[in-house]
């Protein structure tokens, strides 16, 4: 009876799968399929609406799809950067590019430090060869393979003498190209650092808005910004303090084209002129903010991205008493600045009032849509105004500067009946029916929308991108290269000088620089060159 033998399989055990676990992780394999997830991850965030960018968009659409909506919002399709599902890639991507470049590193290091190895015994069967006989000396042979060489910073090793392979000959090895390694490396960091960055930015970073109108004072402090989105990390209560003032707001639009032409009213430089002071003992300094040319102040950069026009309206009571004086910003809806906006009185009894309507800066009218704006600069301005009285904020809730809430309010209607209607031009004053008062447009100053922005990682992030170019230029340009020549007096007054090289990796230009270094080494001698040459079969 026969006995069989079955080959036992060892047990992986903890350590083994952690191992193996380890080594997945940290290929250059699972490095592109997690940046490839990243990639794909983050498109969500360009589909969807985000909080951290407009929460009143979210809100909306939660409100227009209530069966999906809820359930995109529990896995966090709303908060797509800052949900756990992305941190998870986002952290292992940092990890697995980490366990792939550091042992790389390690022997990179170690392979920069090594000798160069000696002369191969047969070069014939190199990648390239040339084989040729050279009248000369041959130390001189040498020494101009050497200069060459040494010329395009190839590390050099020599051997004469005891140290060749015989004791007349003279031989040389080169190695060039061993950066190449060094900038694959350091590009595989770079992307270490531009993601570390990129998140530094949206840790201990964040962004503030607000509207500054002209003659207006702003200090950056958390309850002075009109919205603000700041990292998870940082302390709002801890800003660095600086104060603004914007002193005037220049802006210039096309006129010198026919009215009919699309470039007709197209914006053409936007300037603000601040005062500012970097924190409390600071000295006023006069400064410029202007598209693409921020501010840097206070360790942040203040952005110019919008304007508009802020009417200074004063309302007063019956009895001449001011209830609001303001500038109050409203916003363009068109290229013409056609503007709508808001004006809230709280201070008035017994009921509130709200003003709603627009600014039109070139005020014109048409019999279908009523008054509009032919130019976006101050050539005829208007308010035209509707009025409502009650409870400005029902419910305490939040609400835009820009429009009014007025599920407890109600329309004020002329002496006709009809709702009342209001234009009013710059130094013009109209008394409001039922001894409400009167309101009044003193002028029409211009407001600028500022962005705040602290983004601590946005240097790194520079640093990173440019030493990932530098390592993409290096890694593709240079060529890892060993070149080796051997001379050997043949005793009849010539030499057979031998070259040989090979390349790690594809290098179609190998054997053409074997053939220039030979040819350098036949025109370098100072005696005859014979033509006679021995090849390696296939080798041109």
């Amino acid at each position: 009876m026969g006995t069989s033998t079955r080959t036992a399989q060892p047990k992986l055990g903890l350590v083994g799968t952690l191992r193996w676990l380890w080594r997945q992780l940290t290929s250059m394999r699972t490095a592109l399929f997690l940046l490839l997830m990243l990639s794909v991850a983050a498109v969500p965030g360009s589909i969807f609406p985000q909080r951290s960018i407009n929460a009143q968009r979210v809100t909306e659409y939660l409100d227009q799809h209530k069966t999906t909506g809820p359930w995109l919002d529990r896995f966090g399709f709303f908060d797509v950067f800052s949900s756990p599902w992305f941190a998870a890639i986002y952290i292992l991507l940092v990890i697995s590019l980490l366990g792939c470049v550091i042992p790389r590193m390690r022997i990179h290091y170690n392979s920069l430090r090594s000798p160069i190895p000696q002369v191969p015994a047969r070069l014939g069967r190199l990648q390239a060869s040339a084989d040729e006989r050279v009248a000369g000396d041959p130390a001189k042979i040498i020494a101009t393979a050497r200069e060459v060489l040494g010329r395009k910073h190839y590390r050099l090793r020599e051997d004469s003498g005891d140290d060749a392979r015989t004791q007349d000959t003279h031989e040389l090895a080169a190695e060039g190209g061993r950066m190449r390694e060094t900038g694959n490396l350091l590009f595989h960091l770079s992307l270490v650092i531009v993601i570390v960055a990129v998140a530094m930015g949206s840790l201990l970073g964040w962004r503030g808005d607000v509207i500054v109108p002209e003659k207006s004072e702003f200090s950056s402090t958390m309850t002075r910004y009109d919205t603000i989105d700041p990292g998870p990390w940082v302390d709002l209560e801890k800003l660095t303090p600086w104060s603004l003032t914007m002193d005037k707001l220049d802006v210039a639009f096309e006129e010198n084209v026919p009215q009919d032409s699309p470039q007709f009213g197209q914006p053409r430089s936007f300037i603000a002129s601040v005062t500012t002071q970097d924190g409390e003992g600071g000295s006023p300094q006069k400064s410029q903010i202007s598209v693409n040319h921020p501010l840097s102040i206070g360790g942040s950069d203040v952005f110019l991205l919008g304007n508009g026009y802020a009417p200074k309206v004063v309302v007063r009571d019956a009895r001449g008493n001011v209830l609001y004086e303001d500038a109050t910003p409203f916003l363009p809806q068109d290229n013409n600045y056609r503007s709508v906006g808001a004006i809230k009185v709280t201070g008035s009894a017994p009921k509130q009032l709200g003003f709603f309507g627009l600014f039109l800066p070139s005020v014109d009218f048409d019999d279908k849509q009523g008054p509009y704006s032919t130019f976006p600069d101050l050539r005829k301005p208007a308010l035209v105004l509707g009025l409502y009285e009650g409870n400005l904020f029902p419910g305490g809730r939040p609400q835009s500067v820009f429009s009014l809430d007025t599920r407890e309010m109600t329309q004020v209607k002329a002496q006709n009946g009809e709702p009342l209607r209001m234009m009013i031009r710059p130094g013009e004053t109209i008394q409001l029916p039922g001894g409400r008062g009167s309101i009044t447009l003193e002028s029409v100053p211009r407001w600028a929308g500022l962005s705040v922005r602290s983004d601590p990682g946005k240097l790194p992030a520079l640093i990173g991108a440019t030493l990932g170019l530098i390592g993409l230029v290096m890694s593709m340009v240079l060529r890892r290269r060993r070149i080796f020549v051997r001379v050997t007096p043949d005793g009849e007054g010539t030499n057979r000088v031998q070259v040989g090289a090979l390349a790690k990796g594809d290098d179609p230009r190998l054997q053409l620089a074997v053939d220039e270094l030979m040819q350098t080494l036949r025109s370098g001698s100072t005696d005859a060159t014979y033509p006679e040459q021995v090849k390696k079969a296939g080798a041109r």
